[in-house]
């Protein structure tokens, strides 16, 4: 076996742990591995060129980058945050269920790009959350607004993942149909979204649950005003020294 061509590998972990941009690490790394299976540099680049054009959903990312950073300018976030912040009804927990049921169903309908990490967890989500968790009356510790950051973007997540395979024409159910016909099973997509649908129900029941846990926490971790520190209190407590 050829083993040369596995230097791609090395190059993206050395990258990675070196924190360089991703993009130019992965070009490197194709490069590299292209030139260790004996292809041309005239080879390679026209492989990368056709995957680039040939890839829509790429070109359609390199496109929403520059739009939401022009809006984050614009004061995208802020707004989202005192905008949830006027919602005294709409609750941490409350807003993770929404938006975790919001995107299971558009995943169930095929339309799994609509939302994502960079298009509505960083630019909205987030800052939503972190705004319906500061209703406690406390604001958030970095560590707080971290694990806020980290719930929410698992929430879209866990909301893709099981909401995609409900839909029959995305690559995953094709995936476990060929998978299945080749050990002698034969089964139409159909019947795959079919299953689909109960598992995805249970990961919408599980992580509501657990979103509601995590926001009880939130709010636990609260840090309590002492008594001593209102005015009221401080005068108070030298008298009761005096009559001690």
């Amino acid at each position: 076996m050829h083993w040369l061509p596995l230097l791609g590998v090395a190059v993206v972990v050395i990258g990675f742990a070196l924190r360089f941009n991703p993009v130019p690490v992965v070009v490197a790394a194709g490069v590299v591995s292209g030139l260790a299976a004996g292809k041309s540099v005239a080879d390679i680049l026209t492989l990368l060129g056709t995957s680039f054009v040939s890839e829509r959903a790429l070109l359609l990312f390199v496109l929403t980058l520059p739009a939401i950073g022009v809006l984050e300018r614009a004061g995208l976030r802020e707004h989202a945050r005192n905008w949830i912040s006027r919602l005294h009804g709409f609750t941490l927990a409350r807003l993770l269920i929404s938006y975790l049921a919001i995107r299971q169903v558009l995943c169930m309908m095929g339309l799994t790009d609509i939302e994502g990490h960079a298009q509505t967890v960083r630019p909205l989500l987030a800052p939503m959350a972190e705004a319906a968790a500061e209703k406690r009356g406390a604001p958030l510790a970095q560590e707080e607004r971290n694990d806020v950051r980290a719930f929410c973007a698992a929430t879209d997540n866990i909301g893709r993942f099981f909401g995609e395979d409900v839909f029959i024409a995305l690559g995953a159910v094709l995936l476990i149909q060929g998978f299945y016909a080749q050990h002698g099973i034969e089964l139409e997509p159909l019947q795959i979204a079919l299953w689909a649908l109960p598992t995805a129900i249970c990961a919408f029941l599980i992580h509501g649950a657990r979103s509601v846990l995590f926001a009880r926490r939130i709010n636990a971790m609260a840090t309590p005003v002492e008594a001593a520190s209102d005015p009221v209190e401080k005068q108070k407590l030298p008298d009761a020294d005096q009559h001690g």
